[in-house]
């Protein structure tokens, strides 16, 4: 028996109704593969903000330290965009939250399902064979640099360093080991010296892997090349803000957004796994919202953090089932609410066998 202890952080908006969904799927995996759950849930973001505490109390972090996985419903919201800086949610709680724990490599899939490719705004000759994965540097870039305003204006400053730059490229290079063999490393190096400095580490670190090819795109062309070529990429290395905007591009390949998960990785087991979408607060409470990126952002914490392979396959095949046979929210244009997916998901997962 394996025990599956994780910190869980529902969140706000859709957060805590997808988290729920998750949490019974988790629930059925330890039912049938004879494991335990050891949950510890704690408030982030807005929640904790309405409850008088930081957007990431002591708490939370401390519980999120001791675990090492962390499973993530959403965070923020317009309820509390009036606050400045630190005070908001995600620069509150998101930020330092990957800062602490040295969550510097984000990974997240685009392989349209094939279930969902008629439900996607491209062509489906642009989107049959598309599998690539963007790997995100998490912790450094402008989103971490110096902030001010002064009386000229306003100033973002954005900062790499060697080590930053080189880490998260062995991660690409390393997964890349075990997929299609191919590094595209995106930049913006003909105008931006942090990309120049970029492009050299890359470089560097490919002549370590000589069986993956390195190519390399400039952050603009390839916010083309992703939507008309995308069979070309195995996976994609980029920076921290060019890495946020690929990857909600990267989502419409995919159909919708509330079928992908990301995982945000440190170094050995430590992970914090979230869907890629945000918090909806106006479909939240309404049973409307899309619970399978949170499902298996869930199969990624057990599969990544915990080593359970065919515990996260279980999971990702009974999501494939629940896709082919419409057991899908509307959305995905299915007539279940957010928690009849999760009873249906777990259903299967515990009795693989039965529709």
């Amino acid at each position: 028996m394996t025990t599956i202890s994780f910190t869980y952080l529902p969140g706000d908006g859709i957060g805590p109704e997808v988290g729920a969904a998750a949490l019974h799927v988790l629930d059925a995996i330890a039912e049938r593969f004879q494991h335990a759950l050891d949950v510890d849930e704690h408030l982030i973001g807005g929640a904790a903000i309405d409850a008088g505490l930081k957007p990431l109390p002591a708490e939370t972090l401390g519980s999120c330290r001791r675990s090492g996985a962390i499973l993530l419903g959403a965070v923020g919201g317009p309820k509390w965009d009036h606050l400045k800086g630190a005070d908001r949610p995600e620069l509150g709680a998101l930020l330092p939250l990957r800062k602490e724990l040295n969550l510097y490599a984000n990974i997240r899939p685009a392989k349209p399902h094939p279930a969902l490719i008629d439900k996607a705004p491209l062509k489906a000759e642009y989107l049959e064979g598309v599998d690539f994965v963007v790997m995100r540097e998490l912790t450094g870039g402008i989103y971490f640099g110096k902030k001010g305003v002064d009386n000229l204006g306003a100033y973002d400053e954005c900062r790499y360093s060697e080590a930053e730059v080189r880490r998260i490229a062995i991660k690409a290079f390393d997964l890349a080991k075990g997929r299609k063999q191919k590094v595209t490393s995106v930049d913006k190096s003909n105008v931006l010296e942090t990309s120049r400095l970029w492009r050299r580490v890359v470089e560097e670190v490919a002549a370590d892997y000589p069986d993956v090819e390195l190519d390399h795109l400039l952050v603009d062309a390839m916010t083309m090349h992703m939507l008309t070529r995308g069979q070309d990429f195995d996976v994609v290395l980029t920076e921290n803000m060019f890495g946020d905007i690929l990857t909600d591009e990267a989502s419409v390949l995919c159909g919708s957004m509330g079928v992908i998960p990301s995982a945000s990785l440190s170094d050995g087991t430590t992970g914090l796994y979230e869907p890629i979408h945000g918090s909806a607060p106006d479909i939240a409470g309404q049973g409307k919202a899309n619970p399978l990126a949170m499902i298996l952002s869930a199969a990624w914490m057990v599969r990544l953090s915990f080593g359970l392979e065919k515990e996260a396959a279980a999971i990702e095949t009974a999501v494939d089932a629940a896709l082919y046979g419409g057991h899908v929210t509307a959305d995905l244009g299915g007539s279940l609410s957010t928690s009849e997916v999760g009873d249906w998901i777990a259903r299967h997962v515990k009795a693989p066998h039965v529709s």
